[in-house]
């Protein structure tokens, strides 16, 4: 500021600081990034948390089955069928944990040795368990029928081996440590404990396709083998149309188990009523029929970035990466190295 001409008055040099225009699309271009950068940095950290919560969980499931097996001295069967007489209803490997799990309240509301079908007024299948759920499933709802709540779904299934689950005529089960119609002593896991897996993280409402009208001869190997099936639909648009391991009191492997078939996170494309989707199938439930085995491909699936959280007969947690070889997948499924024979009968 400086005293002007004759007029006496003082007078303002016009100042030459402050930004330009390109200036400042500069720095808001960068604050953009910045904030990009620390949203992505937090939601990398959320993920993290949730990822190591999952494996918390997975911790406690896996070790409740190893108090029961200390107790039972066997690891319980996935599903029990009378001879010549079909089944329902029959409770999973999960409620049979409940009593090792802080679920000793809710255990005691049911009746393990009746169709859980029968025990809806208990309140308890639509119980959200919180040790059965990870923290990033998407759909972590019950599943409702006629308005109410009807079941509750499952994020981590028991292992039930490659392909083969359950032959009726013959009553074979196949090569996992879970089997239909017969419990696993430990001293059975000739590959050892540490090398099997009890238990893999599974997506809630899979779609599937279950009681299929052929039957493959043989294991698929790429899951383009499995889109001519057709079957019983349980897939569509809407989310509960998709009802694969919504179902945590029951133990049919389209909803408390996983095969190995496929590696972790593979997707199981098929086409359906111009939609496409990421299927489980099972060639037949098991308990219903006398005479058609059931072969199941469901997929172990995870909603964490490459890889599945996973859980070994020994009570490890660890991560296993969606790029693992399928025929070490599969042998981490089997417990007495049967990868190395045909998985069918």
């Amino acid at each position: 500021m400086r005293k002007g001409g004759r007029d006496g008055c003082w007078h303002t040099r016009a100042s030459t600081s402050g930004f330009s225009l390109v200036e400042l699309l500069v720095v808001i271009a960068v604050i953009g990034l910045l904030s990009s950068l620390l949203l992505s940095a937090i939601q990398a950290a959320r993920e993290s948390a949730r990822c190591l919560q999952c494996r918390n969980n997975l911790r406690q499931v896996v070790t409740a089955l190893l108090n029961l097996e200390a107790a039972k001295r066997e690891l319980p069967p996935t599903f029990r069928i009378g001879a010549d007489v079909e089944s329902r209803g029959n409770w999973s490997i999960h409620a049979r944990l409940l009593p090792y799990i802080e679920g000793g309240n809710a255990y005691r509301k049911i009746d393990i040795n009746r169709d859980w079908h029968s025990q809806l007024d208990s309140g308890i299948p639509q119980t959200m368990i919180p040790f059965f759920q990870c923290p990033s499933e998407l759909n972590s709802r019950p599943r409702y029928q006629n308005g109410a709540p009807y079941v509750a779904p499952t994020n981590f299934g028991f292992n039930l081996g490659r392909w083969f689950v359950y032959d009726p005529v013959t009553n074979r089960s196949g090569d996992g440590p879970f089997r239909v119609n017969s419990s696993t002593r430990l001293a059975e896991v000739s590959d050892g404990s540490s090398n099997t897996l009890a238990l893999a993280e599974v997506k809630a409402y899979t779609s599937y396709i279950r009681n299929t009208s052929t039957i493959p001869s043989s294991m698929p190997r790429v899951p383009s083998d499995l889109s001519d099936l057709t079957g019983d639909y349980f897939l569509g648009p809407n989310r509960e149309q998709n009802t694969g391991h919504t179902v945590w009191p029951d133990g049919r492997v389209h909803h408390t188990g996983f095969t190995a078939t496929f590696a972790p996170n593979t997707r199981v494309a098929y086409t359906y009523g111009g939609n496409t989707y990421d299927i489980d199938v099972t060639t037949q439930q098991e308990g219903l029929g006398t005479l058609r085995p059931t072969k199941a491909a469901v997929t172990a699936r995870s909603y964490h970035p490459g890889i599945v959280n996973t859980a070994r007969l020994d009570g490890s947690v660890d991560a296993v990466p969606d790029l693992i070889d399928t025929g070490a997948w599969q042998a981490l499924s089997t417990i007495n190295e049967r990868e190395l024979v045909p998985a069918h009968p």
